[in-house]
């Protein structure tokens, strides 16, 4: 690991779910020692600007492509642990508000709930795979909420999984902040306006895929994603990536067209995901073809290894 990695985890507190949560990645890794697990990381790392944190640096990721990836993983027969921004969208859960719920009950005269006719095929399915999956305990869900806590549990969670060798995938989708304040660096209480203008020094953040690939997890199928808004420089900066860090796939999707375009980026090919607007209308999600094609190669990538 480098020095600079040494330094942010001398400077950042572990998480106060830290032992609890890594106790229960490994009970669950060794109860699916002999399948394949994906850790995937969702939604997006706050950073704080005090220790009694009022004030926060955030983005505006909402969890969308981790938790509907996990429900596609779960359908091509891999164990999960997601690793998840605290309140940003959960698979299953999120197909439905608390609104949508509301108005799709209805009270009858003896006050017996039903659910009406054109929500109830959806809600079945749902609570079908749901139920499947705690029947099968194949879903581990594991919050976090700022960047520190993020990154000391995605070691952790990597550290342990270095047992399952090839047969773990690493699906990186979460939104992880560039910059922070070292803990010694921040203010103890809330920041005052009355003190007037405020001026904020933020660090950079070391690159965690370099240990990633190197010490933490480094036999793992590792996937990574890269956003641009400028066209012309996604692929570019996605094989940048992969020769940088010497991983495996790098998901590059653009900001005005994520959601029904990606492409898969390899040191060697590239290949092009996208779903139609009939597609989207019917309730198609990308993430459906990304997942089986990712799963494919990382099936691919364990007979190569073996």
């Amino acid at each position: 690991m480098s020095q600079d990695w040494h330094t942010f985890f001398e400077k950042q507190k572990k998480p106060s779910n830290y032992e609890t949560s890594i106790q229960q990645v490994e009970d669950f890794i060794k109860a699916h020692i002999n399948e394949k697990i994906a850790l995937i990381s969702s939604g997006g790392t706050t950073v704080p600007l005090e220790h009694n944190t009022v004030r926060f640096v955030d983005n505006f990721s909402a969890g969308t492509r981790g938790s509907a990836s996990t429900e596609n993983f779960l359908d091509n027969g891999y164990c999960v642990i997601f690793l998840y921004r605290l309140k940003s969208l959960e698979p299953f859960s999120r197909h439905f508000t608390g609104t949508q719920i509301l108005n799709s009950l209805e009270i009858a005269d003896n006050d017996t709930i039903t659910v009406k006719r054109d929500f109830s095929k959806q809600l079945v399915s749902v609570l079908r795979k749901y139920k499947s999956s705690v029947d099968k305990n194949s879903l581990l869900c594991i919050p976090f909420t700022t960047l520190s806590d993020y990154l000391w549990l995605l070691k952790g969670i990597c550290e342990k999984l270095t047992v399952l060798e090839t047969r773990s995938l690493l699906y990186l989708a979460a939104a992880v902040s560039d910059f922070y304040i070292p803990t010694d660096e921040m203010t103890e209480h809330k920041i005052q306006s009355g003190d007037g203008p405020l001026s904020i020094s933020l660090q950079l953040v070391p690159k965690m895929l370099q240990p990633l690939t190197s010490s933490w997890v480094p036999k793992a199928f590792i996937v990574s994603f890269k956003l641009e808004t400028d066209d012309s420089l996604l692929i570019r900066k996605a094989r940048y990536a992969l020769d940088k860090y010497n991983h495996h796939l790098v998901i590059g999707n653009m900001l005005q067209t994520r959601k029904y375009e990606v492409t898969i980026v390899t040191k060697d090919d590239q290949k092009q995901i996208k779903i139609t607007q009939d597609q989207i209308d019917n309730g198609i999600e990308i993430e459906e073809f990304i997942i089986e094609e990712v799963s494919k190669r990382h099936d691919a990538f364990i007979r190569n290894h073996h």
